[in-house]
């Protein structure tokens, strides 16, 4: 059936590819692996679990704490919750994993699972590979004093929103914002957190039903931000996700502020603070290019990664960066977090406003976007598209003509039969007309 684990959790379609009873079976795996031999005896493991609002959440963390208490398991469920909450409370309460039950920006028929181990940190891919090979296998069932117990963990929300106020300490008093929540996990805490720094606090998308997660709202939608940001005469405007790990803003003139530009202000903020550890950015090789050469400008290295938070993670703690994330808004602030945290993103992004006494839009003038164009080509063998000599010549020549005004960069999907094409230039038209040519060479080179 493949790997089990994506790139991020398991995730599928609920009821149907995630079911009650894989998330069961999934979850004493986690345990045992996980648990260590507490779930055997001895002290007794615990887990921290939450969710986000969409209705298949609630049968789904069911079946994820009923298999962690029958593995011997001490749960507490934290309710609706970001994940970056979940993570962060499983580290603070000392628990040995941690689940989040959501689809992050998928629609609402979807959901997943996430697993954190011990710290609050996302899984290695060997451990993941591990929990798959014991889905399914024979163990011996705990009895009576024996199993886990269940228990609501209300206070979890308000630790989350204290460690939130005390990372991010800025006053926001006289700062007008609109709230995007997505009718998702941060509808109620990032309300809240802003309120609570003394922002002024407008909120759109923030009254979840189960049924309208993502739905035309959030970080995919920013129509309706841009729109009531404008309307409302707000300083900015700040868009989650499904569950809040990533963070979108846009400015008081309704422009587009995306991750890669948060990442510059933060970085330069940081960077004249003397909080920017090696004076080092981490960034994907999706990053824009007008990024890279912003912070060339400003004197802050970058260092790129694959696609992916997980992997700007990995080298932000191989090396103590402090500062790392993605074009699509997953930020991550390594001192006070493990995971992207879009609440703390947009915290941050926010008291940089009022500390600078600059507009948004001004802080994000510090890079120029370069026009991007992503192309995807499928039905084509993408494992050849590092290793054709015909597409490897055909990028060569277009990165010629380009010089340093652009780029080019190729990439295999991860999960579908599909090359993926992107190019940048000094132009939308420059930049469209070579992806379309690369992508041409790409269907024609490696047609299946």
């Amino acid at each position: 059936m493949g790997r089990l684990f994506g790139t991020d959790g398991v995730r599928g379609l609920a009821n149907k590819d995630i079911t009650a009873e894989l998330a069961l079976d999934l979850s004493v795996a986690v345990a045992h692996e996980l648990g260590g031999q507490s779930v055997f005896g001895g002290a007794r493991a615990s887990a921290v679990v939450g969710r986000d609002p969409r209705a298949s959440g609630e049968f789904l963390s069911a079946a994820v704490m009923a298999g962690l208490a029958s593995a011997g398991v001490d749960v507490l469920d934290a309710g609706v919750l970001p994940t970056p909450a979940i993570a962060y409370l499983t580290k603070r309460m000392n628990a040995e994993m941690g689940a989040m039950l959501s689809a992050s920006h998928n629609a609402m028929p979807d959901n997943g699972l996430k697993f954190f181990a011990s710290g609050g940190h996302k899984l290695a891919d060997e451990i993941e590979d591990r929990i798959s090979g014991r889905v399914g296998s024979d163990w011996d069932r705990p009895t009576g004093a024996g199993v886990g117990r269940i228990l609501p963990f209300g206070r979890g929300a308000e630790f989350y929103m204290e460690h939130l106020l005390q990372a991010a300490p800025g006053r926001l008093d006289g700062l007008r914002i609109v709230i995007d929540a997505a009718h998702g996990a941060a509808s109620e805490v990032a309300p809240e957190v802003f309120r609570r720094a003394g922002a002024t606090v407008d909120v759109i998308g923030g009254d979840p039903n189960g049924l309208n997660i993502n739905d035309d709202a959030g970080s995919t939608h920013l129509d309706k931000l841009q729109e009531a940001v404008r309307l409302r005469g707000a300083d900015m405007g700040v868009a989650f996700d499904g569950d809040a790990d990533r963070c979108l803003a846009v400015d008081a003139r309704g422009g587009q502020v995306d991750g890669d530009q948060i990442m510059a202000i933060l970085a330069v903020a940081m960077h004249e603070r003397g909080e920017l550890q090696d004076d080092t950015l981490v960034a994907t090789v999706m990053s824009n290019l007008g990024l890279l050469q912003a912070m060339e400008r400003e004197g802050v290295h970058v260092v790129q990664t694959a696609v992916g938070d997980r992997y700007v993670l990995e080298a932000m703690r191989s090396r103590g960066y402090s500062l790392g994330g993605e074009q699509s808004g997953h930020v991550i602030m390594l001192e006070h977090g493990t995971t992207g945290d879009g609440v703390l993103t947009a915290l941050a992004l926010a008291q940089r406003v009022v500390s600078s006494g600059r507009a948004l839009h001004e802080l994000a003038g510090v890079m120029t976007r370069l026009p991007q164009v992503l192309v995807n080509v499928r039905g084509v063998d993408k494992d050849r598209v590092d290793s054709d000599e015909g597409v490897l010549a055909a990028v060569g020549q277009v990165e010629q003509e380009l010089g340093d005004q652009g780029r080019v960069l190729l990439r295999k999907s991860g999960t579908e039969a599909v090359a993926r094409v992107m190019v940048e230039a000094d132009s939308q038209e420059r930049a469209q007309g070579y992806a379309d040519s690369l992508a041409q060479v790409v269907r024609e080179r490696l047609a299946l």
